[in-house]
């Protein structure tokens, strides 16, 4: 007799490793907090976490960085979907850290590196030991190089020379006080497969994601969106254009696509034929050198 085998799905397994890296987290650190922008992986994150923790709701609050430049469509998803899972939301704010003198805005680029040091200084004063990130490792090539658990030292900085191993999926956290662990649950996921769970989970996400008509501008071989953030330059004329968002940030850097995909489904087969990760074709920010994500990370960044 043959004895019947169990075998997960792909999507199963992804969402099973996920599981153990945030009930491995829950039970190793003290102050651990979810990083929730809104956007299409941080809400797959939060709604595996949810799963991971069922029936409590996760033990530990998110946190939004929060540009002061956002969508105004997110931010109304944000504060729904924190009000509908009882989650207690922290906000650290860039534009308190402008305020205070603590950074320099330029005008002419976006706040997305700004974020750094109010990302910083929220981990700081609520002390949190581990912080979740939505990354992925298909993104860019600096996060390809990041592992699961990644080491910040006293002063938020990434070492990418200096990684522990994580052979057979065994994690480690330790750390000084100061110190705190970045913790990217969807690191081997990719994209496609995002939109895939979404799909077979009927994940909710802001409209956004979707496809609907918008004035757009056209600038440096991106469609951004004409939001009462971004200064026109004097040749460009803002028009309307049928686009969704493959990423969500910085209203002044995240770029849209031309699209008329409406549903989870059409994403899926749209992403299964592009040629290019979100954050290369939609994040004006990326583009400011080819070190530049990695400089970034250096620093403190996602």
């Amino acid at each position: 007799m043959v004895s019947p085998t169990y075998e997960l799905t792909h999507l199963e397994a992804l969402e099973a490793e996920a599981v153990h890296i945030f009930r491995e987290v829950a039970a190793t650190f003290e102050r651990p907090v979810l990083l929730f922008s809104g956007g299409k992986d941080s809400m797959v994150m939060l709604h595996v976490a949810a799963k991971a923790f069922w029936p409590s709701p996760p033990p530990f609050p998110v946190m939004h960085v929060d540009t002061g430049h956002n969508f105004d469509e997110v931010i109304e998803f944000r504060d729904r979907t924190v009000d509908r899972y009882g989650l207690r939301l922290v906000v650290t704010s860039v534009q308190d850290d402008i305020d205070a003198g603590r950074v320099i805005e330029d005008p002419k680029a976006g706040r997305n590196r700004l974020q750094t040091a109010a990302l910083l200084r929220g981990i700081r004063e609520y002390s949190f030991d581990a912080v979740f990130g939505g990354a992925r490792r298909d993104e860019e090539k600096a996060r390809a190089k990041e592992r699961v658990f990644s080491f910040r030292d006293e002063f938020g900085q990434w070492d990418p020379r200096n990684q522990r191993p994580e052979l057979w999926d065994l994690y480690n956290g330790r750390h000084r006080k100061g110190e705190h662990i970045r913790v990217f649950p969807l690191s081997n996921w990719t994209e496609l497969d995002i939109w895939q769970y979404i799909e077979a989970e009927d994940v909710d996400l802001p409209s956004i994601y979707y496809s609907h008509r918008r004035p757009v501008v056209q600038r440096d071989g991106m469609l951004l969106a004409h939001t009462r953030f971004l200064t026109l330059g004097e040749d460009e004329t803002p028009y309307e254009a049928t686009v969704r968002f493959r990423t969500v940030g910085d209203a002044t850097c995240t770029g849209c696509v031309e699209s008329t995909a409406t549903s989870p489904a059409e994403v899926v087969t749209e992403v299964a034929a592009s040629r290019l990760t979100e954050r290369g074709a939609t994040r004006a920010d990326d583009r400011i050198s080819e070190a530049g994500m990695e400089d970034r990370k250096k620093e403190g960044y996602f």
